[in-house]
């Protein structure tokens, strides 16, 4: 499986309920937070439902 590294760029004050629960079932708590994880289904939808929160870079080993 391919790495993924997810990094939080905006603050999660003002967000929807659930987008907030999306942000720390991905390990995300504030600004500028580095989390990485593998290439799957169920991260990239996370991913997906939280992207003008976040940003995801490619690792290539």
């Amino acid at each position: 499986m391919s790495q993924i590294i997810i990094k939080q760029i905006r603050s999660s004050i003002g967000i929807k309920p659930n987008q907030k629960a999306t942000l720390k079932a991905l390990g995300l708590r504030k600004i500028n937070h580095v989390r990485h994880h593998e290439d799957t289904a169920n991260i990239m939808g996370m991913i997906k439902k939280v992207s003008h929160l976040v940003t995801v870079e490619q690792v290539n080993k």
